[in-house]
């Protein structure tokens, strides 16, 4: 019999934007009830996303980067190598979940993981992803400001998510100036590599996720499948 409770998860490496997209559509509308719950661990080629309720005022300049409009929620974000992408594809109604609590429990995974490697960082109810204080420097400058390290957008279909959350690790962050990241003008993103003492690897953080995604959902295990 299949362990409901236990996280089958996926680690894809490299791999192309759509195809993984409808890879979970697909995944999402062909579970049946007893399947299990996956978590995909990946980076993706460079492309920006496009959510439902994108605005194309917020698309600046995508020059040679493909932009692929999707069926999640939230704006325009960037993903490209060095950012660590999750996708949870969880039958909510098993787990008892909300979108609101999947959100909150994202969120708070991130938060987490970014703890263990000495980085403070929160949530903000208003506007959904992880973020971390930067001290700026200037007259005509705020004191205090926040910059993005995690963008956050899910899709519920069938009482199951899929889409999910990107964490900057060690990434190439120009291509963010190409948009209004998530919406926002003006809106900064850092990544682990610039808020780190050390310099991270990949795949440890990768495990912290993983792990702090386990303990935060309640999952009794997590079976590992590289691909």
């Amino acid at each position: 019999m299949t362990d409901t409770n236990q996280l089958l998860v996926r680690k894809l490496g490299l791999v192309d934007y759509a195809e993984t997209w409808h890879a979970m559509q697909q995944f999402t509308d062909t579970r049946d009830e007893y399947a299990q719950d996956e978590l995909w661990l990946l980076e993706h080629h460079p492309v920006f996303t496009q959510g439902q309720a994108g605005k194309a005022e917020h698309l600046l300049m995508p020059g040679d980067i493909p932009v692929v409009q999707v069926d999640r929620g939230g704006q325009v974000t960037y993903h490209g190598p060095g950012q660590l992408v999750a996708y949870p594809l969880l039958n909510l109604r098993r787990r008892k979940l909300g979108v609101r609590d999947l959100v909150t429990a994202i969120e708070n995974t991130i938060v987490s993981t970014l703890s263990d490697f000495d980085i403070a960082a929160y949530a903000k109810p208003d506007a959904p992803g992880v973020y971390v204080d930067r001290v700026q420097q200037g007259p005509s400058l705020n004191q205090n400001s926040c910059d993005k390290i995690a963008s956050l957008g899910l899709r519920v279909r069938r009482g199951c998510s899929f889409h999910g959350l990107a964490l900057n690790v060690d990434m190439d962050l120009t291509p963010f100036n190409r948009i209004n990241p998530c919406g926002y003008e003006g809106l900064q993103m850092t990544q682990i590599a610039d808020c780190s003492a050390v310099k991270p690897a990949f795949d440890n953080v990768a495990s912290q996720l993983l792990k702090q995604l386990v303990s935060t959902l309640g999952y009794s295990s997590h079976r590992l499948i590289d691909h």
